[in-house]
């Protein structure tokens, strides 16, 4: 019985030892799929890049290219004006998450190129108060092919080196006239958008309530889970500013299709903490007829309904 018991003990560790073999002899033959090729990541950006003893790929890029005050002081980019893209491996390749510094006029390119290249834009707002010019910072997120993640960085680099060839200092506003006040007829919006406006002081105003609950108590539209979009200006010449909320799965979406319709992202953060389900806000600013704007907006609507519409079946 005691001879039995050893031969199956014994038993037991060869096929432990065997798979194990196995397991390498796969691993060896076909790449250690934990690990990162550092060199065609950096030749994918056209960057240098490290890794971290802990596996980690980073790129990074310090914004020399503008003066930057802070408080009236010279401001150096290595105490907070760093972009940085980090690849860690997946099993199906690579995730990279990173941040991108940003001047006013360099958001759009740089969310666009980001969109074209896979990227998904993960937030957007400052770091600084009384910063010269205005410093924002634009977070990113995805999942693939570690160079092909590398190439859609690069892109988003370019976006914004492209715009300073152009300029070399940030620009005070967007391109177009600013509207002037005038008269705006709210019922093609209100038709466009299939919710009834207010209008106050000149101003066209509307907002879509959601609901949630926090800290198990319930909460809606009048605690401040809106979308809500404000039309100033006349019916030629308008100016929209305003604000989604959305879910997690609805942001990209969205973002995607304010951005198809021409429509400035100028934010993207949270508002709460603890609240169910978790919500997230876009605020947007765009130009133009005001019924071209409404339209946009409508575009965004739609997706986000499509999406929370897939997200309950």
């Amino acid at each position: 019985m005691i001879q039995q018991k050893q031969r199956l003990v014994v038993g037991a560790f060869l096929v432990i030892a065997l798979a194990s073999t196995a397991w390498w002899a796969i691993a060896h033959a076909q790449g250690d799929p934990a690990k990162l090729d550092e060199g065609k990541i950096a030749r994918a950006a056209d960057s240098k890049a490290t890794t971290t003893p802990d596996g980690v790929v980073r790129l990074a890029w310090a914004r020399t290219d503008v003066a930057v005050t802070v408080d009236g002081m010279a401001f150096k980019p290595a105490a907070g004006l760093g972009s940085w893209a980090a690849f860690t491996p997946t099993k199906h390749g690579a995730m990279v998450m990173g941040d991108t510094v940003v001047f006013q006029d360099e958001v759009t390119a740089a969310m666009d190129a980001a969109f074209a290249g896979g990227l998904e834009v993960t937030g957007l707002h400052n770091h600084f108060f009384y910063d010269e010019p205005k410093v924002y910072f634009m977070h990113i997120g995805g999942q693939g092919d570690p160079e092909k993640l590398a190439t859609a960085v690069k892109s988003m680099w370019d976006a914004i080196k492209n715009t300073r060839l152009d300029v070399p200092r940030p620009a005070k506003g967007f391109l177009g006239k600013a509207p002037k006040a005038g008269v705006i007829t709210s019922g093609p919006l209100d038709k466009i958008l299939g919710h009834k406006s207010q209008a106050q002081d000149g101003v066209v105003k509307f907002t879509i309530g959601r609901e949630g609950t926090m800290h198990g108590v319930k909460v809606g539209g009048a605690m401040g889970l809106t979308t809500w979009a404000a039309f100033s200006g006349s019916d030629t010449l308008a100016a929209v500013d305003g604000d989604f909320i959305m879910t997690a799965d609805e942001v990209q979406p969205v973002l995607k299709a304010l951005r198809k319709a021409n429509i400035h992202i100028v934010a993207l953060h949270n508002h709460m903490i603890g609240e169910q389900p978790a919500y997230y806000f876009t605020h947007f600013w765009a130009k133009g007829p005001t019924e071209e704007l409404a339209r946009g907006l409508k575009s965004a609507l739609d997706v986000q309904a499509s999406v929370s519409k897939k997200a309950k079946h």
